[in-house]
């Protein structure tokens, strides 16, 4: 069951217009009240007139303005009630009882008080009711409304539990807000498959992996298709900001802005600015030596974090800080890819980057600078001229999808339903995304398998190193090709036992569909250089620590101001 309150103005004769009308598209059937304050009803009572009933309504409302100066002109109330499509039919009575506890949990009536608010309950459907009321009490005074959304939430839960209803989950005021009836009817109307603030939702988040800055992210909406308004201090610094559709125009024919943080909670500007604008640790110069060539190996070895961040529970809310953040980065990581993906895979990397979204924001506070080099390995595939190649393209679809999985396991473990659920429903995207791009790769390296007896050998180094999983990667599909991928990296100078238990200490293999997918990915991006010297990694490794104390010490060392010309050696002109 889903309740929405609506604000509404100050013209109750108008919406109850609206109520006990046809409807747009002739939909309203029957419309009479089925709850509230004693009065005539004119969806019964022939002689019983709309003007008469909203007069009724707005009585405590026009007292009050009558004797306080300043008039109460946002007093309409209105709360569309709505069972979920798989209900069983409601009867009057049920939703009579079901009014009374919505309006008492949000304080437009609470049971048992004689001055609350008038109210009625309208219904005009089989599925659903409307309360309006009016929120000036009898007595005078304004009723306590704040968080009243949440409470009428909570009163829907339990009804739902209650009357045997379909039960919903909990909402964490992070979600968007539900298109409404007009903004559906618009976009009907004028040929859009989206409403505005869905179509500019989609544009923002299209964005974000294009910019540095919210001043960038101003600027290439701008360059786009998005009408823009900045609000702007004396100084020019950013403010805040509204975006439009093109074509979404108001009774006068002007353009309609709506705020990014109306569109969605996590884009508004602060919120932006958080995100995009981090100041990040300084890089050792000899920690480049290693980095991987391309911007989509790079993203797959940013991905490679992921599983520390996440699962890492013994740094308390810090932990959870820096893990909200690398799911906020993953999100930008699969649009950009989505962007720049042949179109084969194109559609359900997009699909997988929307219903993700939602999956990237929660209660919890993000630690953005914590996803840095996440960030900008999504900013780089989005600004990149160059596409991959198929099996980098494979690797980093593939370590999305663990990344995916991580995501949906670490919210289910926080308590948020809605964004497990996201995760979820990204992941079965993200799982026939990688199933595609692999099939090319598999094919190329199943014609090149090795011979019988190298085989062999090689499902010898298998069983040594995953003796729990040996049995089903052995039995995979993929396991000709897998043997190729080993092969080669044998050739290259890596030890396929080594990799085989590298490979399998990033990704467990307990979930995975086909073990052996798993593992080619993952070995050909471990793979792609020449094995490494272990006596010049390890002198790399000791010269990056002596760096890094270096600047530790002089970082905390305070700051020595010298005045000019005191103590200072002479400089003799030459």
């Amino acid at each position: 069951m889903i309740a929405a309150i609506k604000p509404s103005g100050s013209n109750t004769r108008g919406l109850l217009a609206y109520l006990y009308g046809r409807g747009t598209h002739d939909e309203h059937l029957d419309p009479h009240i089925v709850a509230g304050f004693a009065m005539p009803d004119p969806g019964r009572n022939e002689n019983a007139t709309l003007t008469e009933l909203g007069r009724y309504l707005d009585e405590p409302v026009g007292l009050r303005n009558g004797e306080f100066g300043k008039p109460v002109t946002d007093h309409v109330w209105h709360c569309p009630v709505r069972a979920a499509p798989k209900d069983r039919y409601l009867s009057d009575a049920e939703w009579d009882e079901i009014a009374q506890r919505i309006v008492a949990a949000a304080g437009i009536a609470p049971a048992g008080d004689d001055l609350a608010c008038r109210w009625i309950a309208v219904r005009h459907a089989e599925d659903h009711i409307h309360i309006i009321a009016t929120t000036v009490r009898e007595d005078g005074r304004r009723p306590k409304l704040h968080d009243s959304g949440i409470r009428v939430g909570d009163a829907c839960r339990q009804i739902e539990k209650d009357y045997g209803l379909r039960q919903l989950r909990k909402g964490d005021r992070t979600g968007t807000r539900a298109p409404t009836q007009g903004e559906m009817h618009k976009a009907e109307r004028l040929g859009w498959e989206q409403t505005s603030r869905e179509w500019l939702q989609d544009r923002i988040r299209a964005a974000i992996p294009h910019a540095t800055s919210a001043e960038e992210l101003v600027a290439y909406l701008e360059a786009g298709d998005v009408q823009v308004k900045a609000r702007r201090g004396p100084s020019g610094d950013l403010l805040g900001y509204a975006v439009g559709r093109p074509g979404d125009l108001n009774k006068d024919g002007e353009q309609i802005f709506h705020p990014g943080g109306k569109i969605a909670p996590d884009l508004s500007l602060p919120k932006l600015k958080a995100r995009l604008e981090t100041t990040v640790p300084e890089e050792h110069p000899t920690a480049r030596r290693n980095r991987p060539t391309t911007p989509w190996q790079q993203a797959t070895e940013a991905l490679d974090t992921l599983h520390t961040e996440i699962t890492d529970t013994s740094t308390g809310d810090s932990g959870d800080a820096r893990a909200q953040a690398h799911i906020t980065a993953l999100g930008e990581l699969m649009e950009a890819t989505a962007q720049k993906a042949p179109a084969d895979l194109r559609v359900q990397l997009q699909a997988a980057s929307k219903v993700f979204g939602r999956a990237q924001r929660s209660q919890i506070r993000a630690e953005d600078r914590a996803a840095h080099a996440l960030r900008t390995a999504a900013r780089d595939i989005a600004n990149t001229a160059t596409g991959p190649d198929g099996s980098t393209l494979a690797a980093l679809v593939a370590a999305m999808v663990w990344a995916a999985l991580l995501a949906g396991r670490w919210h289910e473990a926080k308590g948020h339903a809605h964004q497990t659920d996201a995760a979820r429903q990204a992941l079965q995207h993200l799982q026939t995304a990688a199933d595609n791009a692999l099939t090319h790769t598999l094919t190329g390296l199943e014609a090149r398998r090795p011979n019988e007896e190298t085989r062999r050998t090689l499902a010898s180094d298998v069983r040594a190193a995953v003796p729990e999983h040996a049995d089903r990667i052995l039995a995979d599909p993929g396991w000709p090709a897998l043997a190729t991928v080993l092969a080669d990296a044998e050739a290259g100078g890596h030890k396929p036992h080594q990799l085989l238990e590298e490979a399998a200490a990033r990704r467990e293999l307990a979930t995975a569909r086909q073990p052996a997918r798993v593992l080619i990915t993952r070995i050909q991006h471990t793979s792609r250089n020449p094995a490494p010297n272990r006596r010049a990694e390890a002198a790399r490794q000791r010269t990056t620590m002596t760096y890094n104390a270096t600047q530790q010490a002089r970082s905390s060392q305070p700051a020595v101001l010298r005045p000019v010309g005191i103590d200072q050696p002479h400089r003799h002109r030459q």
